[in-house]
């Protein structure tokens, strides 16, 4: 059984291998303040600990990650947990840029600790990956996908403008024009055109899925861990890694100013009203 360290974020070791699993089936396993902190933390600990020689981040009940919780954002989110980041305030932040901003700096600061950790991070996809879970599974070294899973761009039907790393992987994994493609069309891609747009490593039937995901993790966590995380950190470079802490942090002003905008309202308020959006309106 998983050792559960929070509510909606679990772990567990097994031979080398660490799984960190987001279970928030009700939110379609999305994050407000509280879980991103755990996921944070669970993240950390990963990564530090030396037994730990690869970690396969995953979601439960046949979801990945659906980033922020819109919900708990429109809703104005809780004191409790919207008071951590600058406790002397003791206020709940005004517009939902400064709640996104709650959310956002703990999924940035895992994201960074993914591509620092001096071991493979592996995201094991099985349903959506969108909006911010796309970007979390896009910061991992290898990603595997169910055959249904499916991963979204998302951002623009809300109005916003991306984040959790996504604008600073995608050119790097597809190219520009695919990368442009994927932010102004935003179409949902199953797995095997995941696989075909180089976002993923392969695709494996959803019956034999999480076999394949240890067998997989199994070797890599048998392999040389001083050696590879010299290799990893010669690619961070070769990628241009260093410069992904300023990026998130660009990302974040970008998507907090966004969101205290019109087009976000409009965006949201279709959202939960499950209509089409109407940018025009505005």
């Amino acid at each position: 059984m998983p050792e559960v360290i929070a509510e909606h974020i679990h772990t567990s070791t097994d031979r080398g291998i660490g799984y960190i699993t987001i279970d928030r089936r009700e939110r379609f396993n999305s994050l407000d303040v509280k879980t991103a902190q755990d996921l944070r933390r669970a993240g950390l600990a990963m990564a530090r600990d030396t037994t730990v020689k690869v970690v396969v981040l995953q979601g439960a009940n046949g979801v990945f990650c659906s980033g922020a919780d819109l919900k708990y954002i429109r809703a104005g989110g809780e004191a409790e947990d919207l008071g951590y980041l600058s406790p002397d305030a003791r206020t709940m932040p005004e517009g939902f840029g400064e709640r996104f901003k709650q959310i956002l700096e703990y999924l940035h600061s895992t994201i960074a600790e993914i591509r620092r950790a001096p071991k493979p991070f592996i995201a094991a996809v099985d349903g959506i990956a969108a909006a911010g879970g796309f970007g979390l599974a896009m910061c991992c070294d290898l990603v595997f996908a169910s055959d249904r899973a499916i991963f979204e761009w998302a951002y623009s039907k809300t109005g916003l403008t991306g984040a959790e790393s996504s604008t600073f992987m995608l050119p790097r994994l597809v190219g520009f024009r695919r990368a442009m493609e994927l932010v102004l069309l935003n179409p949902r891609l199953d797995a095997n055109r995941a696989l075909e747009l180089g976002l993923i490593n392969s695709v494996h039937p959803l019956a034999t899925f999480d076999e394949e995901v240890r067998r997989i993790a199994g070797t890599v966590a048998a392999g040389p861990p001083a050696a590879f995380a010299i290799a990893k950190g010669l690619l961070n470079q070769a990628a241009g890694m260093d410069r992904l802490d300023l990026h998130l942090d660009r990302e974040l002003e970008q998507l907090a100013r966004i969101a205290d905008g019109l087009e976000f309202q409009e965006g949201i308020d279709s959202f939960f009203a499950k209509r089409a959006p109407n940018f025009d309106r505005v």
